[in-house]
């Protein structure tokens, strides 16, 4: 499993609400990643696909064209 360094910039506004400033892409995937956890049933069926991969019990298949 890779990581990817994500370059943002924070602004720190002394008068009001700090502000982040981040790729749109970056954006977009957090938004899905805060998504696709809002259901715990979702959440913890992606924890345990996690679990079987970092486990090694995975299997390879072809992709079938449709």
């Amino acid at each position: 499993m890779s990581v990817n360094i994500v370059n943002f910039s924070e602004i720190v506004r002394g008068d009001t609400e700090d502000v982040v400033i981040m790729s749109k892409s970056y954006y977009d995937s957090l938004m899905e990643t805060v998504y696709l956890l809002k259901s715990p049933a979702n959440a913890q069926h992606l924890q345990e696909a996690i679990a079987e991969y970092q486990a090694g019990k995975t299997q390879e298949h072809d992709l079938i064209d449709a």
